[in-house]
């Protein structure tokens, strides 16, 4: 029998001393016994214990060639670097506070980032009629779409620093950043201005703060994650409800660069308490470190290359939606000057729900047979309302937005959820920075293009290529789930 496979077969093959007898040593004997029993049922202690005992093994090497053998077995187990001791994976808290208050967190931490992102077509449309009125929609698109393409691209470098430093840092970096660029906009007149602030260095901020929310709940939570992580794009949701009513209330009081600084205001109160809750669950691994910031092989995952395709419609339909809104509103209808207000402002409030419910139903039916269900729910209503009647009836308009909403919001929530889906927690960063390095395209051009269409074919025409968009993300979807099921086509499954 193996003597390191038995306990009890070791204590019986014990070296003899030249007089006969076993060494008189019973904490050694003990020892040796305790870390071998430690290695057989995984304990994280083993390692630093087996290290610590590494010099009195060398010290009695010579008592006999089996105990010099076994002891090379254990020391080579221990360094070998890749040895998962405890898997973390496999141990999520899944509730109890130090989790919720990470989750809480995540919530503040995107309600300035991503709620600013989901309801930046209130200033666009304020700019077009005040600050840049010479300029066309298309080209003041310009700076929405370097801002919410930065914020979703530079993933791919924020992702993976997350895996290998942990949140702390980066978020702190990324709230100065943000409120640095909410205070230095109030201040911008020009065009040029308003791309360098808002585009890049928003970007940037953004980047940092959107990656690192999201990354750092899939950290405590597996099982619930679509609900947690609904849970935490809801502040997404939160922002983009109250930011456009805060504009509405203070831009005709205050003026311009007043209801900014309010923002930043309540913006730093958001990252104050953030930054004290943040923590990560999972420490960095020596494997984390080594990796390249950016890898392109991450991309042979053909579920995550397919998934990316599909996400690169939704962002198209997504911020191309929220970004014309209000313009489509303005120029496109008769309707009341304040619509485009109160529409991002409906679209944002009610994809509270869209988060947090289809979140939970998720986490039950399976994320992608839940996103599935969302992408053809949105679907249906731009056809039905949008396409028809959104420059004809003020109150289809309206509920179009609403459901809208809560259809996008269900997507911007289980997005996340689905990659964690795909890959180790530990590895999310990375995995979700590099789908949205992809996607994020569509967000620099969808935004102009949008302008474009609503000014030069109609806002028909553009509902309509809206339209196609999402027929298609929902056939890349597809096939999707299908390379997740082992590239089967099985309806009655949970994934």
């Amino acid at each position: 029998m193996d003597p390191t496979a038995n306990p009890a077969v070791q204590m019986q093959d014990m070296p003899t001393t030249s007089e006969g007898q076993t060494p008189a040593e019973p904490d050694e004997v003990w020892g040796e016994l305790g870390r071998t029993v430690s290695k057989m049922t995984g304990r994280s202690k083993v390692r630093s214990e087996a290290k610590q005992s590494g010099h009195q093994e060398m010290e009695i090497q010579s008592q006999g060639r089996t105990r010099s053998q076994r002891t090379q077995t254990i020391d080579s187990l221990d360094e070998e670097p890749g040895l998962p001791i405890v898997d973390a994976e496999d141990d999520f808290p899944e509730g109890g506070l130090r989790a919720w208050l990470v989750v809480a967190s995540a919530w503040l931490m995107l309600f300035p980032s991503f709620g600013f992102m989901v309801s930046i077509g209130t200033l666009q449309d304020y700019w077009g009629q005040h600050q840049l009125s010479y300029m066309t929609a298309r080209d003041i698109g310009w700076i929405p779409s370097v801002f919410v393409y930065l914020s979703l691209a530079l993933g791919i470098w924020v992702g993976p620093l997350f895996d290998r430093y942990g949140p702390r840092w980066i978020a702190l970096m990324g709230s100065v950043i943000f409120l640095l660029m909410v205070f230095l906009l109030a201040e911008c007149e020009k065009y040029w201005q308003m791309i360098l602030c808002c585009g890049v260095l928003g970007g940037v901020g953004g980047a940092m703060l959107t990656t690192t929310s999201l990354a750092v709940v899939a950290h405590w939570f597996k099982e619930r994650r679509g609900l947690t992580q609904g849970i935490a794009m809801m502040g997404s949701s939160c922002g983009g409800l109250t930011i456009p009513l805060m504009l509405r209330t203070t831009l005709p009081k205050y003026g311009y660069a007043w209801s900014l600084r309010i923002l930043g205001f309540l913006f730093l109160f958001c990252f104050i308490i953030g930054n004290i809750l943040i923590k990560a669950r999972i420490p960095p691994t020596a494997a984390a470190k080594k990796k390249a910031i950016i890898s392109l092989s991450i991309y042979g995952d053909l579920r995550l290359s397919l998934f990316t395709l599909s996400v690169f419609g939704f962002e198209v339909v997504l911020f191309g939606g929220l970004g014309i809104l209000p313009t489509y509103a303005t120029r496109s209808t008769d309707f009341p000057p304040d619509t485009g207000f109160y529409l991002i402002s409906v679209l944002n409030g009610v994809s509270c729900l869209g988060r947090l419910l289809p979140g939970y139903a998720a986490d039950k039916l399976g994320r992608f047979n839940t996103l599935f269900i969302m992408i053809i729910f949105t679907l249906l209503w731009m056809l039905v309302l949008w396409l028809p009647l959104g420059t004809t009836s003020l109150a289809a308009l309206y509920s179009f937005a609403a459901l809208f909403g809560f259809g996008t919001g269900s997507w911007m929530a289980l997005t996340p959820a689905c990659v964690g889906q795909l890959c180790r927690a530990e590895e999310f960063g990375r995995y979700y920075g590099s789908m949205y390095f992809i996607a994020s395209l569509a967000t620099l051009v969808c935004i102009p293009v949008s302008g474009e269409l609503v000014e030069t074919v109609g806002p028909q025409p553009m509902v309509g290529f809206f339209c196609a968009i999402l027929g298609l993300s929902l056939v890349s979807f597809s096939f999707s789930r299908w390379a997740c099921l082992g590239r089967r086509w099985t309806v009655k499954v949970k994934v």
